[in-house]
């Protein structure tokens, strides 16, 4: 049975026996109530995080599940072609080979390869973490920046702990995977950006928030070398007359590196097997504490 808002004071017998529920984005998750769902164990969300609307069931020990983990999956795949391409120097590249005596000169640039560069990922969280597993088979030597995460987990993950400084100083490609705390607003700074190296690139795929664009702006400005590629800008879109829509260095996607189209999909069949295991009496693979819920954007 489908329920919604609107249909919600009809069937609300039913919604009073209702056990289990699927949800998704724009579903008005404030109803789920025990007045409207006194019966309700196990809440199941294709969307991606939960922690807009989780804390009031879980405090009633309603068990959610989102799909976070499934979404990475699509972001993780994004910034792994994203990397791919920025070792091979593909973005300054191309921005070179639209010069045809350049082109002639064969003197368009190349980057160093794939081939013990070292990437830095900042936030080692479901994406992040799904793509240092994927980077593993190109010999990259891969940092991470995360204060939870332990000394254990970064070696069975094969990354590297370093600051935030560190990150920024050293690799050849940082990519941005912070959760979207009110902490971190604007923590991605002109200090950072500045000590980058020669031809370094930096990716975001986290949110826009994270990251102070005036600082942003007058690297990509003053540092040609330098290339940002920007799937999330704050606001997003970037307002009309915004410099990222003018600098050559600095390319823009919109808001495509989560699940698209066909990838939605892969959402709505990890709630399926999470409640698969729910209905054979299994404990859940993916469900969310009142602890996990601090860490999550």
């Amino acid at each position: 049975m489908v329920l919604t808002p609107d249909n919600l004071k009809q069937y609300s017998k039913e919604a009073a026996e209702t056990e289990v529920l699927f949800t998704c984005w724009h579903f008005p998750h404030e109803l789920l109530t025990p007045e409207h769902f006194p019966s309700l164990k196990l809440v199941l969300f294709s969307g991606g995080s939960v922690k807009g609307f989780a804390r009031p069931l879980l405090e009633r020990k309603v068990q959610v599940v989102g799909a976070r983990v499934a979404n990475a999956i699509a972001v993780a795949h994004f910034c792994l072609a994203q990397i791919i391409l920025a070792c091979k120097g593909y973005f300054q590249n191309t921005r070179m080979c639209r010069n045809a005596e350049t082109m002639h000169k064969w003197k368009c640039f190349t980057g160093p390869g794939l081939y013990g560069e070292k990437i830095a990922l900042l936030g080692m969280g479901a994406v992040a973490r799904e793509l240092a597993v994927l980077l593993k088979p190109f010999d990259l030597k891969v940092l991470a920046v995360d204060p939870y995460l332990t000394p254990k987990e970064a070696s069975e993950l094969g990354v590297e702990l370093v600051t935030m400084e560190e990150a920024f100083a050293s690799a050849y490609i940082v990519s941005n995977h912070l959760p979207n705390l009110p902490e971190l607003k604007g923590v991605l700074d002109r200090k950072l950006f500045v000590s980058m190296r020669p031809n370094a690139t930096f990716i975001n795929t986290g949110r826009g928030a994270q990251v102070n664009e005036a600082d942003l702006i007058e690297m990509a400005r003053t540092r040609s070398d330098f290339t940002a590629l920007l799937d999330v800008t704050d606001p997003e879109p970037p307002v009309p007359g915004s410099p990222f829509y003018e600098l050559d260095n600095v390319q823009l996607t919109s808001h495509i590196a989560g699940a698209i189209n066909d990838e939605v999909r892969r959402q709505g069949d990890f709630v399926i097997e999470e409640f698969e295991r729910y209905a054979a009496g299994k404990p859940l693979q993916h469900a969310e504490t009142l602890e996990s819920l601090e860490r999550l954007a």
